[in-house]
């Protein structure tokens, strides 16, 4: 229910409730002389800046070009190329703003990627959503393959339905995801060669540090039956052969507490936060909920980075546009 009235919530709370709150804050806090005038431009320039990040600051695009260097990188993978997009929320880019997700396909598809990947939340709430989208969602291909994840609202918790409509809704996602040809994993993983060398490209289901989201990530699962794969010894590090492990989770908070103790994955791509969609004087309202939010976040030669998404159910943005992510593989000399 919250994530159908997401939108409707936030108008009023922008552009009614904050506003008034502020003036009147302002009109009986500060001096009479000025607080009333205060009151009124501050309230002003909260409802610019929703305007501006309702009809400007989501409609922007960023492509953000990152590199990540690991020494167990095979040599034939040394530049390999991965474009990572997350949250799309897709069922936000309807009527006149359909044209959004049509632009950001043709800039994925103009890195020429050797492989793209989606960590999670493509639709709002209902998988009906997708089904205009779908020629758009063919649309993404790439030598090495299109693989995805689900995030939280890939999953009917938000749905006001029976259990068993519920458990329909959730298939019928998963569908057209794989309609779209997407290689959707779901604690499983697949081998990418090039020659004699290979990398794992590996997804695990949902799994987040609140427990009202799905938690349904299973690192072994996914991971199992690797070749080579290390065993980990009492302090959690790997013995023997480490084979290069791309790892795909939707909420980061699983990095610190299912992904690092559990493997040695060495690159982990999340997104969920949407990065706060604001970053105000290098300031964002993610910070009161998560310790990491965007960009790289290390552990040793390990990292993670977390996208700040491509879309959003709440069609603002404000100093934060929506991006999408060119990795370089590099290898560690």
């Amino acid at each position: 229910m919250i994530a159908r009235y997401a939108v409707p919530f936030f108008v009023m709370i922008a552009f009614i409730v904050a506003p008034l709150v502020i003036f009147f804050l302002c009109r009986y806090l500060m001096p009479r002389r000025c607080g009333k005038k205060v009151g009124i431009c501050i309230s002003l320039i909260v409802i610019l800046f929703a305007l501006y990040g309702m009809l400007v600051g989501y409609e922007q695009l960023e492509v953000r070009h990152v590199e990540f260097r690991s020494k167990d990188l095979p040599a034939a993978f040394d530049g390999y190329r991965i474009v990572q997009f997350s949250d799309a929320h897709i069922g936000t880019m309807t009527g006149h703003r359909k044209w959004l997700l049509e632009r950001d396909i043709d800039s994925i598809l103009a890195q020429h990627p050797d492989m793209i990947v989606f960590t999670g939340d493509l639709q709002n709430v209902y998988p009906e959503e997708l089904e205009e989208h779908l020629p758009q969602l063919q649309r993404l291909k790439a030598p090495d393959g299109m693989y995805s994840v689900l995030g939280n609202h890939d999953y009917p918790i938000y749905e006001p339905d029976d259990s068993l409509t519920k458990e329909a809704n959730g298939k019928k996602t998963q569908e057209w995801e794989r309609k779209a040809g997407w290689s959707l994993l779901m604690n499983e993983h697949r081998i990418i060669r090039r020659d004699s060398d290979s990398i794992v490209i590996a997804g695990m289901e949902n799994w987040g540090t609140v427990k009202r989201m799905p938690r349904k990530g299973d690192v072994k699962k996914t991971l199992a039956g690797i070749p080579n794969s290390p065993t980990l010894n009492r302090e959690g590090k790997g013995e023997g052969p480490q084979p290069f492990i791309l790892m795909l989770q939707h909420d980061p908070t699983a990095w610190r507490e299912l992904i690092l103790p559990q493997c040695h994955a060495q690159l982990t791509l999340s997104g969920h936060t949407h990065g706060g969609q604001a970053n105000v004087f290098g300031f964002s309202p993610a910070a009161f909920g998560y310790d990491e939010y965007e960009g790289w976040v290390y552990e040793g030669d390990r990292a993670m980075f977390i996208s700040t998404g491509m879309g959003a159910l709440i069609p603002f943005r404000l100093g934060l546009p929506g991006e999408i992510v060119v990795i370089t593989l590099r290898k560690q000399k």
